[in-house]
């Protein structure tokens, strides 16, 4: 998936190709943050077209090195607090009880979470395709695989993972602290 700032500018250039793929790689950080709030679908689905129609009206001021999925978040967390605070006003029977009886601490985590692993992907991706492979292999696959394992399928010498490894730590820590 390209980087952001090659999104932003291809959907400056109008490109609706760029468009999806925005979409796609944010359409549900977006979605999920009032929904976290406790807001029904369709506030949720408000929000969603505010936050998108909001990044339209600043595409241009926006730098290519922002970062998109966090002004996204910010976009729907302000116009979610409108809604739940225009909710407060309303007599609570308009208010949809089972959304609002969700734990919303709880949901705002998972939202942290999403961010976290929007952002470590960003930086696995810029590590490096052995790095990325090393480190993925070790830390994301289910069944954790013996250290035999990943050398034979990545072509490494078992003894030289621990050492690669702490490199490609350090490399992904450099990476992500910029």
């Amino acid at each position: 998936m390209p980087d952001d700032s090659d999104l932003l500018t291809a959907c400056r250039a109008g490109d609706e190709q760029a468009w999806q793929a925005l979409l796609d790689k944010y359409e549900r950080l977006v979605y999920s943050i009032p929904l976290n709030y406790g807001l029904s679908r369709e506030d949720a689905a408000d929000v969603a077209q505010i936050a998108f129609t909001s990044l339209i009206q600043s595409l241009e001021s926006l730098r290519d090195d922002s970062n998109l999925g966090g002004w996204l978040a910010l976009v729907a967390r302000r116009h979610t607090w409108r809604i739940v605070n225009r909710h407060k006003r309303e007599p609570a029977a308009e208010i949809d009880s089972e959304a609002t009886a969700m734990s919303m601490p709880g949901r705002a985590n998972e939202i942290e979470q999403w961010e976290l692993t929007e952002w470590l992907h960003r930086g696995l991706s810029l590590v490096g395709e052995r790095c990325q492979a090393l480190l993925t292999a070790l830390y994301f696959e289910p069944g954790e695989p013996s250290y035999a394992e990943i050398a034979r399928r990545l072509g490494m010498a078992e003894g030289s993972i621990g050492p690669t490894r702490a490199r490609c730590l350090q490399r992904l820590r450099e990476l992500l602290s910029q």
